[in-house]
């Protein structure tokens, strides 16, 4: 694996402070730290595309309160496995 690619906290916060869905990431950088662990995980033991997307749709409405289009969790969750396929 090279330096500084794959599935880290920091490269997995990087890319959900880019995605920012609530529009606050440059005030509160650790504002999706609560999706950290629980999508590493994920990822870690192999979830699939659409897994992620569902987990990312259901954070954005259960607990950030957001109806989300519905391209935006499928587009994240595609970034997210290729950030997981640079540790293959």
């Amino acid at each position: 694996m090279r330096t500084g690619t794959g599935l880290t906290e920091k490269n997995l916060r990087r890319l959900l402070n880019e995605w920012d869905p609530i529009g606050v990431a440059d005030e509160v950088p650790d504002e999706y730290d609560c999706m950290l662990a629980p999508l590493l995980g994920r990822l870690r033991r192999g979830a699939d595309q659409a897994e992620i997307a569902a987990f990312l749709r259901t954070e954005l409405v259960e607990h950030f309160g957001l109806t989300p289009i519905p391209s935006e969790p499928d587009a994240v969750a595609t970034r997210l496995m290729a950030l997981r396929a640079e540790d293959a």
